[in-house]
């Protein structure tokens, strides 16, 4: 079948084009923007991507096109598919129908950290010979790319609560007739299709509502608003987290170097000492998150213990993307104020004695209105320095509504913490390649490709060094 994404470097959107590739399909693709890890892979695979979005791109022999969840009635690529009467499908409906329906699904959903839960769970049962299938939103360190056929009957996908498209306005995990539901957290984001919390968890209950009665609900007791929601499933539900009263609980953490220990008790029974080669409580909390979902697939956490320990991590979560002159420089996907703040306790335990430098992209459409104005100011609080570039395409923001960089920086510093105002990456570039020292680790913070400011500035970071 010949098969054309309109969206394909989207993270989701490109690993089932490399799912649909795997399985002999003719595909082709076209986006806005292209950068990596996405159009790497893409590029790797020889599918090819067009850009920018035009009426010439869709080909007109294609069987499908599956359009993306950023695209939008005007588009050219949408009106062409619609006057051609095209046969089209958003990409959860694909990936239900064609990789899941006739296996085993272990969906991972949350507001926070479904990336590196799904990641953790699917080397668990690869290590442990489950050969699982996959979709995730980001590329697995271990395994080098962001999805897997698979040969066992286990499919694991990272289940997002963002709309499937224009046209089918339903949160993406309902298509994805989950066996086994993994929920971390829920919080309010995404405030372009959620008006507030309690719409929020409604989409969290219509994931519920999708489990069969024989599956199991995995859930982060630690999250309050998802707490809230629990006797409403319909399924056995085991809990994970920090507090005595979690199925699944860490007791006795402790930081080590690059990663964490901690011993497990399930069900208050110790089940011994677990070793994680990531920093910080949220990836612990992961790392139960992913124990839990192995287990209910028959993997014990005897099993698994050696496979958490040699776990490598995803590209752009907690990414080290180089160290020069001293200064190591990191790369994160947080945007979210909750993330943020998570995201700097952790690289904490990472810089020493040396500052740690938070530079700050609002580019998700959350993080660029005035919704989180203060809660980011407030979440930076673990940072030594703050630099706030330019929101990215500020103008999709209606005014009254929109974020304001120069206000969070003020509030930054009302919070006690040093911050400044940078619009652009050249700029930010050379403001922080002249005033680095050594051991000053850098946290970049984006869901985007954000110019490449990380290998201008480790580049930058040389060029001073010679």
């Amino acid at each position: 079948m010949r098969v054309h994404l309109s969206g394909i470097c989207g993270t989701a959107m490109a690993s089932l084009a490399g799912l649909l590739h795997e399985r002999g399909h003719d595909v082709s693709g076209s986006d806005q923007d292209t950068y990596p890890p996405m159009s790497t892979q893409l590029a790797d695979l020889g599918i090819p991507v067009r850009t920018p979005y035009a009426e010439a791109n869709v080909p007109a022999d294609a069987e499908l096109v599956v359009i993306g969840n950023a695209l939008s009635r005007g588009n050219p690529e949408v009106e062409i598919v619609l006057d051609r009467k095209q046969r089209f499908t958003s990409l959860p409906a694909l990936l239900a129908e064609e990789f899941i329906r006739d296996n085993t699904s272990l969906v991972v959903a949350g507001t926070h950290g479904k990336t590196t839960t799904s990641s953790l769970l699917a080397h668990v049962l690869h290590a442990t010979g489950r050969d699982p299938g996959f979709l995730i939103g980001g590329v697995p360190i271990d395994f080098g790319r962001s999805y897997r056929l698979g040969h066992s009957g286990l499919f694991v996908v990272e289940g997002d609560e963002y709309d499937c498209a224009f046209f089918d306005k339903r949160p993406k995990f309902v298509h994805y007739a989950p066996d086994v539901a993994v929920i971390g957290n829920v919080e309010f984001d995404h405030a372009d299709i959620y008006s507030d919390l309690a719409a929020v968890q409604t989409a969290f209950v219509r994931l519920l509502n999708v489990v069969p009665r024989r599956g199991a609900v995995i859930a982060g007791i630690d999250s309050p608003a998802l707490r809230e929601l629990l006797p409403r499933a319909h399924s056995r539900v085991e809990t994970f987290g920090l507090t005595a009263e979690a199925h699944w609980c860490a007791v006795d953490l402790k930081v080590e170097g690059q990663g964490s220990r901690f011993r497990l008790l399930r069900e208050g029974r110790d089940e011994g000492e677990f070793v994680l080669s990531l920093p910080g409580e949220h990836n612990v909390r992961n790392a139960l998150a992913a124990l839990a979902a192995a287990s209910a697939v028959d993997v014990t956490p005897t099993a698994a213990r050696a496979a958490l320990q040699t776990f490598r991590g995803v590209k752009r979560r907690l990414e080290l993307r180089g160290r020069v002159r001293g200064v190591s420089v990191y790369d994160d996907f947080a945007h979210h104020p909750t993330a943020v703040r998570e995201t700097l306790r952790a690289l904490r335990s990472l810089a020493g004695g040396g500052r740690l430098v938070a530079v700050f992209e609002p580019r998700s459409y959350t993080s660029r209105t005035r919704v989180f104005q203060d809660a980011f100011a407030r979440a930076f609080s673990g940072a030594d320095l703050v630099v706030v570039a330019a929101a990215h395409l500020p103008g999709k923001v209606p005014e009254a509504e929109r974020l304001s960089e120069r206000d969070l920086a003020s509030g930054i510093v009302r919070a006690g913490v040093e911050a400044v105002f940078i619009p652009g990456v050249p700029e930010i570039v050379r403001h922080l390649a002249a005033s680095l020292v050594e051991g000053d680790c850098v946290a970049i913070l984006s869901n985007g490709g954000f110019d490449a400011v990380h290998e201008r500035l480790l580049a930058a970071l040389a060029a001073t060094a010679a």
